[in-house]
């Protein structure tokens, strides 16, 4: 089996791969991290929980927008797993053509995502919304070609920067609100957070298609911790909330399985 592990700085999002069946999934704060025993331990605790034994548990891939947890991580998989971690970085096939002017600027988990959803939807036009702690935008031609994006900060993000930088304002809860008129500082604060997230969003996919595509309207996915939230809103045609880790899966057996 296959453990893949999507490192964000706010979460980690983990998963088994028993061949192309994702058969649990995980989650654990980032921070703080925990050394190597710390993570080795929680890893082979949550998949007892979960009704695997860890020892067959044979590879180890991940992919980390924190530099600094990959050593504790290689740690935990060399010592409680007995394998090299395979990283999705700089220099590992993909199947895909970076087109950004400089391609090791494009995070793992952006990687990850297009990987997914290519060989999800292989010749396609594709625009990918990872709605995580940032919200990001990719675009994937039918080709394969990876052309970049947009980033903006997650409906997480802005509600924490509202609260911690404001003297008055309160922490929400971050939720749909029954209406956009708030009448009160709670509701208001969730009407900003969410109608605001939509019509960006929104915006950005037509703008983006439009360029990107001209007249050919691209297949939407919507994936992340908070893509299920906005899905009644209409601006996915599917909502995969793990699609990194199924494009960590395929990037793994595209560097390691020679069939692929």
């Amino acid at each position: 089996m296959l453990l893949c592990l999507d490192v964000g700085n706010t979460q980690i999002h983990g998963g088994v791969f028993d061949g192309q069946t994702l058969r649990c999934q995980f989650r654990k704060s980032t921070s703080p991290l925990g050394t190597t025993d710390e993570l080795g331990i929680f890893f082979t605790v949550v998949l007892r929980e979960n009704g695997f034994d860890p020892k067959l548990v044979t590879a180890v891939a991940i992919c980390s927008v924190v530099p600094a947890a990959l050593y504790s991580l290689r740690g935990a998989a060399e010592k409680y797993f007995h394998c090299e971690p395979f990283v999705l970085q700089a220099g590992v096939k993909t199947g895909l053509k970076i087109k950004y002017r400089n391609p090791a600027e494009v995070g793992a988990d952006r990687i990850a995502a297009a990987i997914g959803a290519v060989h999800r939807h292989p010749k396609e036009n594709l625009l990918v919304v990872d709605m995580g702690t940032a919200t990001t935008l990719e675009v994937i031609t039918a080709t394969g070609d990876y052309l970049g994006g947009a980033i903006l900060p997650g409906v997480g993000m802005s509600a924490e920067t509202l609260a911690s930088h404001t003297a008055k304002l309160p922490r929400v809860e971050i939720a749909r609100p029954e209406a956009a008129l708030g009448r009160s500082s709670v509701e208001s604060i969730q009407s900003g957070l969410y109608h605001g997230h939509v019509g960006a969003v929104r915006h950005l996919i037509s703008l983006v298609a439009i360029e990107a595509f001209h007249a050919t309207k691209p297949l939407v996915i919507g994936t992340g911790g908070f893509a299920r939230m906005f899905e009644a809103e209409g601006l996915f045609n599917e909502v995969v909330p793990e699609l990194v880790l199924n494009g960590l899966r395929d990037a793994h057996a595209l560097n390691y399985d020679p069939g692929k």
